[in-house]
């Protein structure tokens, strides 16, 4: 209950008052506001790569979460903020789950399990179009352990068959009591209204926990961070994008003689090998120079303001298999 009790001290509160060492918030909410009012935490997952962060970006209407076609995208947690006149819903999009090969993998696979305890709503994704039984039969057994709402979303429908879908529901629905089975395609946005339409019928009554132009509760470092780790995963392969990582040390405005104020970042992209380093670098510096370009386009969308992005590569060896070097990097454990 972590994030909603982060959230609920962020509330309209009118004074402190502390007795024998505890403070007490006291919360300026009436009874009536919460009643006519829903709010609740909703966790998405799933395997790698079947469009938990499309379905995410589609529910907010704009790009949160980084997306490639490379499995193991995500690695942290990613809360985006949809609010309405009626209600408010903090999505949690979480890494694919996995069999964990090294630490970094199974932190994630321990963030991803982790969002469950928080949710009103449980969104189980899955890709028609590529079963994976082994890791479906694992997630099924977990959720038989929560609570929580569970919807079943079968994604990417528009790339199969209809008439190979109802086997596919009556499979699941002989495995586990789903609340309901809402087809989507997150890529096209088709089916994503009846599936928000569902997820509110299943919201507690509660309070606005965010103002409602808020997007997410994340700051701003870690999505510049994670925009250019999407670069780097679209433009190279085979080991790069799973040994790269990014991390923000940079982050003021500057003044500039010519065309006034400018965001200045400087980011450090981390490899675990000197080849690693000279790949990303590339011939003459034209590969970084490249994820810079692309970066900052994105950068710039995302804060709506001029941006110098400034890239640096290192290398910090094994960083992946290292708890403590794992916290260095950006902490991507407890984000």
């Amino acid at each position: 209950m972590r994030f909603r009790q982060l959230a609920l001290e962020t509330l309209y509160y009118s004074a402190f008052s502390t007795l024998k060492g505890i403070t007490t918030l006291l919360f300026s909410i009436t009874m009536d506001e919460i009643q006519n009012f829903k709010s609740g935490y909703v966790s998405i997952i799933g395997a790698p790569n079947v469009g938990k962060s499309t379905l995410l970006n589609a529910i907010l209407g704009q790009k949160l979460a980084i997306v490639t076609p490379k499995p193991q995208t995500t690695r942290n947690q990613i809360r985006g903020i949809l609010t309405t006149d009626t209600y408010q819903i903090i999505f949690v999009d979480t890494p694919g789950l996995m069999n964990p090969k090294y630490r970094l993998q199974s932190e994630m696979v321990k963030t991803a399990y982790g969002a469950l305890a928080d949710a009103d709503v449980v969104l189980f994704v899955i890709d028609v179009a590529r079963r994976d039984p082994d890791i479906e039969e694992t997630i099924l057994k977990r959720l038989k352990r929560i609570k929580s709402t569970t919807i079943l979303v079968p994604n990417k429908v528009d790339l199969v068959e209809k008439r190979t879908l109802l086997p596919i529901f009556e499979d699941y629905s002989q495995k586990f009591e789903f609340a309901h089975i809402i087809p989507i395609s997150a890529l096209t946005a088709d089916g994503v209204p009846v599936l928000l339409e569902q997820i509110e019928d299943y919201l507690p009554p509660g309070p606005q926990y965010f103002p409602e132009d808020q997007l997410s509760d994340l700051p701003e470092r870690f999505f510049i961070a994670e925009t250019v780790r999407e670069k780097i995963m679209l433009m190279t392969q085979r080991e790069i994008p799973y040994a790269s990582a990014v991390v923000v040390e940079e982050f003021e405005k500057r003044q500039t003689n010519k065309s006034g104020e400018i965001l200045y970042i400087r980011a450090i992209i981390y490899a675990e090998r000197q080849t690693q380093k000279q790949i990303i670098i590339g011939k003459g510096g034209k590969l970084v120079k490249r994820v810079g370009e692309l970066a900052r386009i994105d950068i710039e969308k995302f804060l709506d303001e001029r941006v110098f992005l400034e890239l640096y590569v290192t290398v910090k060896a094994d960083w992946r298999r290292d708890a403590r070097k794992l916290k260095e990097l950006g902490g991507f454990m407890d984000i």
